[in-house]
């Protein structure tokens, strides 16, 4: 027992995404099976019953290791410190501003563009009948895995990174790691995302998406806006924008090449923006003004 602690103490950061990756993957895997019978590439059916227990696994699994990796490293003062980023919410009115709308602008701008060559990219949000509900299941679902996943990325991980690393370094990190977590359940879509794209084809596009796409891009931005506030609060919300726009703004039943393709576009106007920050943040420290010289002292 001592030598797990040591371990854990020596590689939290480690230790972290192992025991994330257990609960969330393990669960994941208990229920649909392993084996023959296993239903790791789900048919439409499967998939629809399986969803809604697979939407509360993927949430313990950041939420229960930040907890448990915070409380074990830092005790009561790291839990209690914890809350108080928690309720950090007095950061600026631009800053929800950005943290509110970058990922619904942003892919509304791409879909907008896209549906001038085809309709079928036209946002959610506008095609559907039932605006309400579509709604109201986005601010649901963008809140629940919001609160419950940034207990851990951001509640745990960043700062630790950020002792070590630049906020962009830290934010590739934990996107490519963000996006690595998310492979099972995309693997588990596979037959009911791909549409009449092979799995051959689709799978291997859909894994380029989750680990060089828009999931680190994204997850860049949103590193960098908590470096600015330090508000774990912010870094939930901006979460719960993102999870809202792929359930409310995204095209309805859209799959196959055309999922693809928008995904792929918005990930590259992802990619620009954080381009721009980085080039911005250069800037910034190259203008800073320098200490004199002081004069040596014979």
């Amino acid at each position: 027992m001592k030598t797990i602690k040591v371990f854990i103490e020596s590689h939290p950061v480690l230790s972290y995404y192992a025991l994330a990756f257990a609960i969330t993957w393990g669960t994941i895997l208990i229920v649909i099976g392993v084996g023959p019978s296993s239903a790791i590439l789900a048919t439409k059916e499967q998939y629809s019953t399986l969803m809604p227990f697979l939407y509360p696994m993927m949430l313990i699994g950041p939420s229960v290791a930040g907890i448990l990796m915070t409380g074990l490293l830092y005790g009561r003062a790291g839990l209690r410190k914890l809350g108080s980023r928690l309720r950090r919410w007095r950061v600026g009115a631009r800053w929800y501003a950005v943290a509110l709308l970058s990922a619904p602008l942003s892919m509304a701008a791409v879909l907008f563009a896209l549906s001038l060559g085809s309709p079928v990219f036209l946002p959610g949000i506008f095609t559907s009948g039932e605006k309400a509900t579509l709604v109201l299941i986005g601010i649901t679902g963008g809140l629940t895995a919001g609160i419950f996943e940034e207990l851990g990325w951001t509640g745990f991980v960043i700062p630790r990174l950020r002792l070590r690393h630049s906020v962009l370094a830290t934010g590739l990190f934990v996107g490519v790691l963000w996006g690595a977590w998310h492979i099972l359940v995309n693997v588990l879509a596979g037959n009911t995302m791909s549409g009449a794209l092979p799995l051959g084809i689709y799978l291997p596009a859909i894994l380029f998406v989750l680990l060089v796409g828009w999931m680190p891009a994204y997850r860049m931005l949103m590193a960098w806006v908590y470096d600015r506030t330090e508000s774990l609060l912010l870094a939930m919300l901006m979460h719960a924008s993102l999870t809202f726009s792929t359930l409310s703004v995204a095209p309805l039943a859209i799959t196959g090449v055309a999922l693809l393709t928008y995904q792929l576009v918005w990930a590259t106007a992802l990619w620009v923006v954080v381009g721009a920050v980085a080039l911005a943040q250069a800037r910034h420290r190259s203008r800073k003004p320098r200490l004199p010289l002081q004069r040596r002292v014979a």
